[in-house]
This record gives structure tokens, C-alpha cells and sequence, in this order.
């Protein structure tokens, strides 16, 4: 490609989380909500579904990677839901504890929690602003 050539993002792929045991990453993320496309140990991978999207969240095994305290700043992936406050109570429920309290932002209201890995994943809903989120 010349660099007069242009090219168009077109959307998201997946998204990839290193995890250091795939087994306990699965059960970490499905009580977190999530439910699993597929799990490919041989290969050390998973996919999370994320709504009715078939891009997901790819669970990658790192064996040489140990639990963690989230790092600050870290990278932050954060995915609609229809109440971040809900989410939370429902994140505690499962023993997942939120890095904070909800937190309320532009759009609505987000929880965040972070893995054994670090990895941070925040859910965020649109109630101050239905008409720019999927269920508007």
C-alpha cells in the first residue's frame, strides 16, 4: 500500500486479555456475566461472548503470568449494560468485588473490577443518555 493509499477501521475484532490459568479465567468471567463462543485449551484460548456481537472478549493464556493487583493506570475495556449499578450489586453477588464505588460519568453511571490478572473491565450504562446507547 502506497502511502498515498488510504485504509477504513471498520470495527472491532476481539479484544485480548492475557490470563495466567485459562480454567479459573472462564469461571472468573462467566460469573462476572459473561458466557463463553468457545474454549480451545490445546491452544490456550477462549471467547466471551458480549451481547449479540460476533467479535467477543479472547481469553489468552500466558503461563508464566501470575496474579496481579490491577496496574494505575491500566487499560480499561468497558461494556454497556442496561445499569452499571445493577451490574454492580450483581458483580458483588458472584464475589467479584468493584475497584470502587459506581461511579457516575457523561452518558451514566459505570463499575469497574479487574481479574487476578489486572485486567480491568468496566460496565457502563446509558440512563443519562438512552438515545446514545443500544437500547434507546
Amino acid at each position: 500500500m502506497s502511502d498515498d493509499e488510504s485504509y477504513e477501521l471498520l470495527g472491532f475484532d476481539n479484544v485480548m486479555l492475557p490470563v495466567g490459568d485459562l480454567g479459573q479465567a472462564v469461571g472468573f468471567y462467566e460469573r462476572a456475566g459473561f458466557t463463553v463462543g468457545f474454549r480451545f485449551d490445546e491452544a490456550g484460548i477462549a471467547l466471551l461472548r458480549v451481547g449479540g456481537e460476533a467479535p467477543g472478549v479472547l481469553l489468552r493464556q500466558e503461563e508464566a503470568l501470575g496474579h496481579r493487583p490491577p496496574p494505575w493506570p491500566s487499560p480499561r475495556m468497558w461494556i454497556e449494560v442496561p445499569d452499571a449499578r445493577t451490574a454492580a450489586g450483581r458483580l458483588a453477588a458472584a464475589g467479584i468485588p468493584p475497584l470502587e464505588e459506581p461511579f457516575s460519568v457523561a452518558t451514566g453511571w459505570t463499575v469497574e473490577i479487574a481479574d487476578p490478572w489486572g485486567n480491568v473491565l468496566g460496565f457502563t450504562d446509558y440512563t443519562k443518555r438512552p438515545e446514545l446507547g443500544r437500547r434507546a
